[in-house]
């Protein structure tokens, strides 16, 4: 408060337009002749009105002789005044005759006056001009006397005094006459003037000093804003760096070439000199808080990615990465700068991911200015595109999965980017560990577009590895044959999964899924992105090319694991008759006294499980043939089983 009153204190301070003459004792001023080198005050000296008229009287005598008075008549002076007067009247009349044949003439006769008529008219004029300033300047001093020294109260003459007038007749007399004052109205008209105009000089003058402090006030708040700023903006550990000396400004040896201004650098170290030079802000001397950092480069785009798939329906899902888009106002100076810096990583990974999106060797991109359709794998487009920054709302409808991809891409391609600035710095510096081992420094960066690419590849290819095995466990479910079925996509743990994006190597993902059957077979795959695949089993290990290889792959071992299980319960039940039972290529053969079965398991059209059962005797030339459908409710165990038995009764 007491520094709020401090401040408006200035307002009530009044000055005064006048030059002072007078000291605070009342004594007048005098006036400053001279100071010496001691610093003593020499003041122009008095004179008095009768010193100074004695000088000038004695001018007259020195400059026009001691016989002034002789060579003149009495009383000059008033005739040389009446003179004047009747002559000018007199040479006003004839003037005013002739004037009109003299312009005739002097049209006609016009001639510039030589240098010698000018050099003779001023010798003539000049004396007479200086006899004239002296005299008008020696009757002013003398007017100035007696007015001075005459009473201020006029008396009229009186007769008594007639004669002593017209004795004094030679002598100048003096007589003091006043203005008539002026009516009321317009005295009170003349008062209102002058105060008014001693107040508009006033109302003026306080405005000039009003606004020139104002203006210094605003200065001093601008001032302090934006030292503010700069301490705020260091604080959060952004990047200051001296501004440049403006234009026109000396640079020649011995100028002031420090500059006073800072701008803001928040751009990556490592990235490309285009985007550094764009990553750069300027602080505003205005105080606005609403654009209190300037950006000269921004162009207010963000980066978003879309996921379209096909699902098995023919219907399309798709989503976008999410992020929150606040309006300037609602930010400070640090969420403002870290929104920039996003924009400008953005716009870095966008050209990246163009520069890299036409060498792709498993996928196909279609490239625009601001467009990059990308076929990443079977049924499923990969979008990447620059909105601005007002046309970024995302919809809330979306397949919560789709969008949790979209943002983990968005991230993930974050980390690579880091990663490619990481290699690039190393490589400048000199050469790593891992370059060493490679033999070499000049290895290529890291690609930020292909290991994105290659884990949707491996998505859709894991997705369809277990559908084909989900369909093998149902067949066998059906066949009642015990299964158990596990699948591990992904087997790296989470500390493992982070130094993918770390490493300067690509290293595949990879994963494996386990079949059980019948808790004695085992069908073991492992994968790697993005679509490798190899079956282990009992016998050997094969590496898968293509999926419809796994079907048929996967549909004999489950042929041959039927067959198998069949014919253990053939032994099972065949003990005691002493059957004989053997696997054969897709088929299982049982034989005893009189009778011999043929089983024959195959896959049907829609990847079901049908097995034939073909019975031989030898008292009878026909073959009776039994066919299990799954369309049955008996499971093909149980349907063999109960053949088997029939089997051996009927022979």
């Amino acid at each position: 408060m007491e520094h709020a009153e401090h401040a408006e204190h200035w307002k009530e301070i009044k000055l005064s337009l006048e030059r002072p003459y007078k000291n605070d004792q009342g004594q007048l001023l005098p006036t400053l002749f001279d100071i010496t080198p001691e610093g003593e005050l020499i003041y122009e000296p008095k004179e008095s009105s009768a010193k100074v008229l004695g000088d000038n009287l004695r001018r007259i005598f020195q400059e026009r002789g001691s016989d002034f008075l002789e060579r003149n008549k009495s009383s000059f002076l008033e005739s040389g005044v009446l003179n004047f007067e009747t002559v000018t009247q007199d040479r006003e009349e004839p003037e005013l005759g002739a004037k009109d044949e003299e312009t005739e003439t002097d049209e006609m006769t016009v001639k510039p006056m030589t240098v010698e008529e000018l050099f003779n008219m001023r010798m003539e004029i000049m004396p007479q001009l200086y006899i004239a300033l002296g005299e008008m300047s020696h009757a002013r001093d003398l007017l100035s006397l007696l007015l001075s020294s005459a009473s201020t109260s006029v008396q009229f003459p009186s007769t008594t005094d007639a004669q002593y007038q017209n004795q004094d007749l030679d002598t100048l007399s003096a007589t003091i006459v006043n203005k008539p004052p002026a009516i009321t109205p317009l005295q009170a008209f003349n008062a209102q003037l002058v105060i008014g105009g001693k107040d508009e000089a006033l109302r003026k003058a306080a405005g000039l000093f009003k606004a020139a402090a104002e203006r210094m006030e605003r200065g001093r708040l601008r001032s302090e804003h934006y030292w503010v700023d700069a301490l705020k903006i260091r604080r959060t550990n952004w990047g200051l760096i001296p501004a440049p000396l403006p234009f026109g400004a000396p640079t020649g040896k011995g100028a002031d070439k420090i500059t006073k201004d800072f701008m803001i650098s928040y751009g990556l170290e490592e990235s490309s000199p285009i985007y550094r030079r764009r990553a750069v802000a300027q602080m505003s001397y205005t105080g606005d808080k609403m654009n209190a950092v300037l950006f000269p480069h921004r162009q207010n785009t963000r980066l978003r990615i879309s996921v379209a798939s096909t699902r098995a329906d023919g219907s399309r899902t798709g989503a976008s990465n999410s992020y929150q888009n606040r309006p300037e106002g609602d930010m400070d100076l640090n969420n403002t700068l870290r929104t920039a810096q996003r924009e400008n990583i953005e716009q870095e990974i966008f050209a990246q991911i163009a520069k890299e999106a036409g060498r792709l060797p498993t996928a196909s991109a279609r490239v625009s200015e601001r467009l990059i359709l990308i076929d990443a794998a079977q049924n499923t487009e990969l979008k990447f595109e620059l909105v601005g920054t007002d046309e970024s709302a995302v919809a809330e409808d979306q397949d919560p999965f789709s969008k949790a991809k979209c943002d983990f891409i968005y991230y993930y391609l974050l980390a690579l980017l880091l990663r490619r600035h990481t290699h690039n710095k190393r490589s400048r510096l000199g050469m790593n560990e891992h370059s060493k081992s490679l033999g070499g420094s000049n290895s290529l960066p890291p690609p930020i577009l292909q290991p994105v690419i290659d884990m949707l590849q491996y998505q859709v290819f894991c997705r369809r590895i277990r559908a084909e095995l989900d369909a093998v466990c149902l067949v066998l479910t059906k066949a009642g044959i015990p299964t158990t079925f596990r699948f591990n996509g992904v087997e790296d743990i989470g500390k493992d999964l982070v130094k993918l994006a770390v490493e300067p190597i690509n290293r595949p993902i990879g994963g494996e899924a386990t079949l059980r059957v019948d808790n004695r077979y085992t069908i073991r795959l492992t994968m790697l992105s993005p679509s490798s695949l190899t079956v282990h089993l009992s016998q050997a290990s094969i590496s898968i090319l293509s999926i419809p290889e796994l079907g048929k792959l996967l549909s004999d071992e489950v042929e041959k694991i039927v067959l198998e299980r069949i014919c253990g319960l053939g032994r099972q039940i065949c003990d005691d008759v002493g059957g004989v039972w053997f696997v054969d290529t897709n088929h299982c053969v049982g034989r005893w006294d009189g009778c011999a079965l043929n089983f024959h398991v195959f896959e049907g059209e829609r990847s079901e499980l049908n097995c034939t059962a073909s019975r031989f005797r030898r008292s009878i030339k026909d073959v009776t043939v039994n066919k299990y459908d799954s369309s049955s409710t008996m499971s093909v165990l149980a349907w063999a089983q109960d053949v088997i038995r029939r089997s051996i009764i009927d022979g």
